[in-house]
């Protein structure tokens, strides 16, 4: 019998239940997420000294731009107005502390030796070409970095960026460096911004149907290659001062893994209307450029509720009955998205603890960052088998991207 017959069957009979109840819901979860690993970028620095760096870098840009010389009379005052105008409109101190970058640039100002800030050449920086150079070096270092002690390949890896796109990429250059065509599948997704690790879920979990064992999912976020310091509005210093460089690697399983791990009981997805010049991400002549609207959080909270709605009903849970005993993780576009976020639904402090201790700790690292709050809470001591993870990650259409996963610690230890 196939779904449109059930349709004519009654919801109470339990020969409906025992037909349909297959095409409606599952009890098995789609996979199992665990063996989380990353690998910290090259330089770590507080955000206050990224600030500093900044402000000097946008004057500097200006004062190129305009011809003059540090020593001009109309010096003092640009390097001042720029100063004030990071410290304000930039990401503050008290919610971002540390970032992390595998570029060098950012750990000194002799704007001579820059790889990517050579502003006295161009103020902008260099150009798309120099950037994904140093994409394609970094990436190539991180796969083989992340696959040095292991021999079995793996049945499929999916590389995630949105900083980056080269070919062969990182992950094709691994399997065939490693003899391993015959074995191991490589997919891309790529460009789709912070939200991309919910639908390399999704893949992975269409691999795992498809009989594969595992599937490996990469992400090597370099969002600092892509500023320019031309760029003063108020938004792009918001990204400017947001985004940092993110890699880490972890597994889906079709079987249960031994160690923690996460259950996934259900993934949805879903565009706003209406939303699509709140967000986007495009290439430039200078790396990637992103702009962020600031309706973006009011924009998301006029759909929250129905679509959290909707994606319980897709585990068989119901939103407003499971909701206070939820971790919730919550991409950090911003402070602001955390923040109302937790308003809107009634959240707890500790409920959105882990999501604003990655902000915290490392900034936006884009793609990366739900992984990195994922293995943040597998390590938490009073996150516990059985707890609720609500995920939730956005983009530019406005996409919302989500999942329910099952927090599960095996060995006792929660």
């Amino acid at each position: 019998m196939d779904i449109k017959a059930c349709a004519h069957l009654s919801a109470n009979s339990k020969y409906w239940q025992a037909l349909c109840s297959p095409f409606f819901m599952t009890s098995r979860p789609m996979g199992y997420l665990h063996d989380f690993r990353s690998i910290a970028p090259r330089y770590r620095a507080e955000q206050s000294k990224v600030l500093e760096w900044l402000a000097e870098a946008h004057a500097l840009a200006e004062l190129e731009t305009q011809g003059l010389s540090p020593e001009d009379p109309k010096a003092a005052s640009i390097v001042a107005r720029t100063q004030k105008r990071v410290q304000r409109f930039g990401c503050s101190t008290d919610r971002i502390q540390f970032r992390n970058s595998a570029l060098v640039d950012f750990t000194h100002t002799d704007w001579d030796q820059m790889k990517v800030y050579a502003l006295r050449e161009d103020p902008a920086g260099r150009g798309a070409d120099a950037r994904s150079r140093l994409f394609s070096e970094v990436a190539n270092e991180v796969f083989e970095k992340f696959y040095a002690e292991e021999s079995t390949p793996p049945p499929a890896i999916i590389h995630v960026t949105c900083t980056g796109y080269v070919s062969p990429s990182g992950a094709q250059r691994l399997v065939s460096n490693r003899a391993w065509g015959e074995t191991t599948e490589v997919l891309h997704a790529y460009h789709m911004g912070c939200y991309a690790s919910l639908p390399a879920i999704r893949m992975a979990g269409g691999l795992l149907s498809m009989s594969r064992s595992s599937v490996d999912i990469v992400h090597t976020e370099l969002c600092t290659l892509h500023l320019n310091p031309t760029q003063r509005e108020p938004e792009q210093l918001v990204v400017q001062t947001l985004f940092a460089d993110g890699l880490i690697r972890y597994k889906m399983s079709a079987t249960t893994p031994t160690q923690s791990h996460f259950e996934v009981l259900a993934t949805r997805e879903e565009i706003i209307s209406d939303t699509l010049d709140e967000m986007s991400w495009m290439a430039s002549d200078h790396g990637m450029q992103m702009t962020l609207s600031r309706q973006i959080a009011d924009k998301i909270g006029t759909v929250l509720n129905g679509y959290l709605e909707r994606l319980f009903a897709k585990a068989s849970l119901d939103f407003a009955t499971q909701k206070d005993g939820a971790w919730f993780v919550i991409h950090p576009g911003g402070p602001r998205i955390i923040d109302q976020i937790q308003k809107l639904l009634e959240l707890k402090d500790s409920q959105v603890q882990a999501s604003n201790d990655i902000l915290r700790n490392y900034g936006n690292m884009s793609s990366a960052t739900l992984p990195h709050i994922w293995n943040h809470l597998l390590l938490k001591d009073d996150a516990h088998s059985g707890d609720l993870v609500v995920s939730m990650a956005f983009g530019p259409g406005l996409t919302i991207s989500g999942a329910i996963l099952k927090l599960q610690k095996p060995d006792n230890t929660a």
